[in-house]
């Protein structure tokens, strides 16, 4: 075969991401406080774009729609989805309804920029003369961020403004000004307040801070003892032990028996109770006096001042039962941003740019808000379409309880509303629903699945996991249930599960062994 050059022609085909596409899958697997600070973000960049007051524009959020077991009437939702629209020549969402079901139809030329959506035939639309939004307060609070006010309109909130948490570092240095007067101790408490972890716990070595410090040890030591009955009780302990024995000597319950404890608390780690009360030297009654002592005490006393700003739970989708047994399934409009293109500014600085590098900068953000707007709004609808479905397969743990949560997978989805398996997986990340049953994320409705003894229809890994905690909630201390009759139960009930898969759930649950439940149920009487 002679080695010379040539051309060929080859066919094929391959996906090429464009930056739309990428926009667009992106957006899709945010959470709602990332997509808030990625949309605040775009406002900033991008001239064009615009926040869309309340009621101006519609979106393709939110649809209650029954699914489940009922076959109730759809009805119109809240009129503000992802607010998908362009002023001057607004994107509307209109109904069609036809054969008892709602349809919906962009009414622009978009097209689908998930390649493996089926398209958006049977995703609800809302339309500008659609019904205003209802009262979200009948059984529900209304969840979302909290507004802020201004100098320019409505009530400014000074409270918002002037509050902020304390941490555990500010905690220990006010009472380390008002505390401490000698220079050295309060260089010494400084350098020993930012070795304190968030729980409360001294971290370092003293000897290496006495050296880099050049202070004598006994100095430091003496510092750390006054630092020691600082508030909260039990800061600046170096073990759990420490931090135990520092919270009882505020109490003035330190004793030699109580020591004994705090000394060998691993054994009560182990539920080692008969040789813990030997230790102790103590009867039975004082010692289950002890022990309730020693866990109503603060084990990580500075989480209570945590410098880490825990976010609260959003709900992206609502969950509701309606009146005839079906359930009523709707976007959270407070969690989606509304934005919309500005096209009359926009011909505005058309008109008046001049060189071609304006023309190009007003071209891309035309096109980059046009693609965000229709990104939000598809977001919005697959959002619900999988949210449905979701409800549908669920309907009978929406009902009844955590026991009848059937086992899902990502294929089942995604085969029945037509998309890709990685869509679905993309959407039920970082997503929350609320429920009559609580908020969960949409991952907690995918669960294993546990074959049946029978052959009968398998269990979710969830609702076995309910069912072993409530065998060993309901265990009497006369008969603690070892793993190997926990599994006999279970085969009896129709579940087919082995002795392994017991211990791991159990020990997943955080739940002890039989052993150590039998010694612990015997020292608590």
């Amino acid at each position: 075969m002679a080695l010379t050059p040539k051309l060929e022609l080859r066919q094929g085909q391959a996906l090429v991401m464009t930056p739309q596409l990428q926009q667009a899958i992106k957006l899709l697997q945010l959470s709602s406080l990332d997509l808030s600070a990625y949309v605040e973000a775009e406002l900033e960049s991008n001239p064009l774009l615009e926040r869309a007051e309340d009621g101006a524009s519609g979106g393709a959020g939110n649809d209650d729609s029954s699914a489940g077991t009922g076959d109730g009437e759809p009805f119109a939702g809240e009129g503000d989805g992802s607010a998908a629209g362009e002023r001057g020549e607004w994107s509307q969402l209109t109904f069609d309804e036809s054969a008892g079901q709602t349809a919906a139809r962009l009414d622009t030329d978009i097209e689908n920029v998930f390649p493996d959506d089926a398209g958006t035939a049977g995703a609800p639309r809302m339309g500008h003369d659609a019904a205003p939004p209802r009262d979200m307060d009948s059984g529900w609070s209304s969840i979302g961020a909290g507004r802020g006010g201004s100098f320019e309109g409505g009530a400014f909130d000074m409270e918002s403004v002037l509050t902020c948490e304390v941490t555990l570092r500010d905690h220990l240095s006010e009472q380390l000004a008002l505390a401490v007067g000698d220079p050295a101790h309060r260089l010494i408490g400084r350098h020993l307040i930012d070795m304190v972890d968030d729980a409360g716990y001294l971290g370092g070595d003293l000897e290496a801070l006495a050296g880099r410090l050049g202070a004598p040890q006994e100095l430091v030591d003496e510092t750390l003892a006054l630092l020691q009955g600082f508030d909260p009780p039990g800061v600046f302990a170096r073990s759990l032990g420490e931090c135990l024995a520092i919270q009882l000597k505020e109490k003035d319950r330190y004793d030699p028996a109580i020591k004994a404890l705090v000394d060998n608390i691993e054994l009560l780690a182990r539920r080692e109770m008969a040789k813990l009360r030997q230790l102790c030297g103590v009867d039975e009654e004082d010692f289950a006096d002890m022990v309730a002592e020693i866990r109503a005490l603060d084990p990580k006393p500075g989480l209570k001042f945590g410098s880490i700003v825990v976010q609260p739970i959003v709900p992206d989708i609502f969950v509701r039962p309606h009146p005839d047994g079906s359930w009523q399934i709707e976007l959270n409009s407070d969690a989606l941003p509304k934005v919309l293109v500005n096209q009359d500014y926009y011909a505005t600085v058309a008109r008046t740019a001049r060189s071609d590098a304006d023309k190009l900068y007003l071209s891309d953000c035309m096109q980059n808000a046009s693609w965000l707007v229709k990104s939000l709004d598809q977001r919005a609808r697959t959002v619900l379409k999988v949210a449905r479905e979701i409800v549908r397969q669920q309907d009978a743990f929406l009902a009844r309880g955590i026991q009848y949560l059937r086992p899902l997978n990502l294929r089942t989805v995604a085969d029945a509303i037509s998309m890709h398996e990685s869509t679905v997986s993309r959407v039920t990340s970082n997503k929350y629903m609320a429920t009559p049953r609580g908020t969960f994320e949409l991952k907690f409705f995918f669960t294993s699945a546990i074959a049946a003894a029978d052959g009968g229809e398998a269990h979710s890994a969830a609702s076995v996991r309910h069912r072993i905690k409530e065998l060993i909630d309901q265990e009497s201390p006369k008969a603690v249930l070892s793993d190997d009759q926990i599994v006999q139960i279970l085969v009896a009930d129709g579940i087919d599960i082995a002795r392994r898969t017991v211990a791991k759930y159990r020990e997943a649950m955080r739940i002890s062994s039989s052993v150590q439940r039998r010694r612990e149920k015997r020292a608590m009487g």
